[in-house]
């Protein structure tokens, strides 16, 4: 069984840079290098995720407030208004509004079977006391 961390790294992480990465070619016309330097990865991955080839697997933009939160991440990096550190606090945070959305939960159903999507409170925001031990 992988934990919700390891499907999110697997899936949201790509899934959000490939959405940013997107924005910021599209909507702020910045060149695949530019883009690159500002996310900290290559351009060949800019180029994967743009072309979704890579971040593909998890259609996380489907509701307005992750889709909102993505947009300010990438008029944030093309203003340079953002530091690294503060990058990485704002993808945990979209990573946590996924999880919290359920949006990720076919990926976990598929890592376990037995996980039932309905009941399990791992990644809702609920009273986590209350989990059974």
């Amino acid at each position: 069984m992988l934990m919700p961390c390891e499907i999110a790294v697997k899936s949201v992480v790509p899934s959000i840079r490939a959405f940013v990465a997107t924005e910021l070619t599209q909507s702020y016309n910045m060149k695949q290098n530019d883009v690159a330097k500002l996310l900290g990865i290559t351009q060949t991955a800019v180029s994967k995720y743009t072309s979704h080839v890579r971040g593909a697997t998890l259609k996380i933009d489907q509701t307005e407030e992750i889709q909102s939160m993505m947009k300010k991440i990438a008029n944030q990096l093309a203003n340079r208004e953002i530091t690294r550190q503060e990058l990485v606090i704002k993808f945990c945070e979209v990573c946590e509004t996924v999880r919290k959305t359920g949006i990720m939960c076919s990926l976990c159903k598929r890592s376990d079977p037995t996980i039932n999507v309905k009941t399990c409170l791992i990644c809702k925001p609920c009273d986590k006391s209350k989990i059974k031990k």
